[in-house]
């Protein structure tokens, strides 16, 4: 009787010690599951006014591409289009000379 008894004191002592484990690893992940369930909740409730924000701003840079756009197309078209400046008149024409040229013509005179 008395080998029962002795076992006995660090049986319990053992169990109580897997029990602590046990116990100390399920509440840390049902805090974490807690914790986790709380953060969920607060992001889907601020889920509609981020949608929201997120289409203001698509719809403020589509605007501003779409008006450098039109922007761009028109310069090209006036650009393929030219002046309809009249009066300029014809460019003017290159030098048939060349510099070496001028320069004998300067030296013979």
């Amino acid at each position: 009787m008395w080998i029962l008894a002795w076992v006995e004191g660090p049986l319990i002592a053992v169990l109580l010690l897997v029990g602590l484990l046990v116990g100390s690893g399920v509440g840390s992940a049902y805090t974490r599951a807690r914790r986790g369930w709380a953060d969920y909740q607060t992001a889907k409730k601020g889920v509609p006014g981020a949608r929201k924000t997120a289409w203001l701003l698509i719809r403020a840079v589509t605007t501003k591409i779409g008006v450098i756009a039109l922007l761009l197309i028109g310069a090209v078209a006036y650009a393929a289009v030219g002046s309809d400046d009249e009066t300029a008149g014809p460019a003017p024409s290159p030098s048939v000379t060349s510099p070496a040229a001028t320069e004998s013509e300067r030296a013979g005179r």
